[in-house]
């Protein structure tokens, strides 16, 4: 199996349902590697970044969308973001004192955020709900029945070479009846209980769909690539450096003698030193002298 990063779109014509199929290779490799999870980390942020992917499929305008978990224990933060045109991040974040705690479910009590922007308008959308069972998938189901008042499953699989998942959503007309037959959701759901992790993570998608659904009229999409990227920049970084004030750089610059800020993302070391922080505020008028008194 080739390495390769892509993301398809597909309607199942009999059961009237959409779905998508995604998998990360080359990207899950970078983000990982950068990160240097653990395994049970690495598998709940695969899944995270894998269901990123997915979710874009229904985006119909230029923008993002990301997905935010915090959780009170020992994991306090999955993150990641996928453009419109594929372009995707992810990082986790865990307690430094509570190393090998992270297991396979999530505490009581975490919440997930999906949010959504638009480029064009600046519009921005965000769902908010609880994890009540400590499961990922099941969290992610729970956000579209919530949220979004659409019947959604999930197929969610992590190895050390690459994460996928696959989707499946019911359509339905006006008034709310579903387009396909009667039992079509239902069925199809349990052709998507029989697939297993490898077939995700290693058959052409292609065969991944016939295997399954076969007798569903499948109609495949042209495929989209997906690949890391990272949104950070150095104009990026200065504007946050002058957000925090000319005092507070200074008073860095004099206790380190530079200022340097590492992406997170993509581990990109960004250097600035007395010249690059005066330029930063080089067009803040300089404060006036006290008036002289006579």
């Amino acid at each position: 199996m080739k390495d390769d990063d892509f993301l398809y779109r597909f309607q199942l014509e009999r059961s009237g349902v959409r779905g998508a199929i995604a998998r990360l290779d080359r990207t899950w490799q970078r983000i990982r590697g950068n990160g240097g999870y653990d395994e049970a980390t690495a598998q709940l942020l695969g899944r995270t970044l894998a269901a990123n992917a997915l979710f874009t499929s229904a985006l119909k305008f230029e923008g993002r969308l990301s997905i935010h978990l915090r959780d009170s224990g020992a994991l306090r933060l999955l993150f990641a973001d996928c453009t419109h045109d594929g372009r995707l991040r992810g990082i986790a974040r865990t307690d430094p004192l509570a190393a090998g705690q992270i297991g396979a479910t999530l505490r009581p009590g975490a919440r997930l955020a999906i949010t959504i922007e638009n480029a064009a308008t600046d519009a921005r959308y965000q769902g908010l709900v609880p994890v009540e069972d400590g499961d990922l998938t099941r969290a992610f189901e729970g956000y579209f029945d919530r949220s979004e008042q659409l019947p959604t499953k999930l197929a969610l699989a992590v190895d050390a070479q690459r994460c996928g998942g696959l989707m499946l959503q019911q359509i339905a007309v006006a008034g709310g009846a579903p387009l396909g037959d009667a039992d079509g959701w239902n069925r199809v759901q349990h052709l998507l209980a029989t697939l297993t992790d490898a077939e995700l993570l290693e058959l052409p998608p292609e065969q991944v769909l016939l295997r399954l659904f076969h007798e569903e009229d499948v109609r495949l999409q042209p495929a989209q690539a997906l690949a890391f990227g990272c949104t950070c920049s150095r104009e990026r970084v200065g504007n946050v450096l002058r957000s925090l004030g000319r005092e507070e750089n200074e008073s860095v610059l004099a206790e380190q003698g530079t200022i340097q800020i590492t992406c997170e993302f993509c581990g990109q070391r960004y250097v600035f030193d007395d010249e690059d922080v005066a330029a930063l505020f080089a067009s803040e008028a300089p404060a006036e002298p006290p008036p002289t008194r006579h």
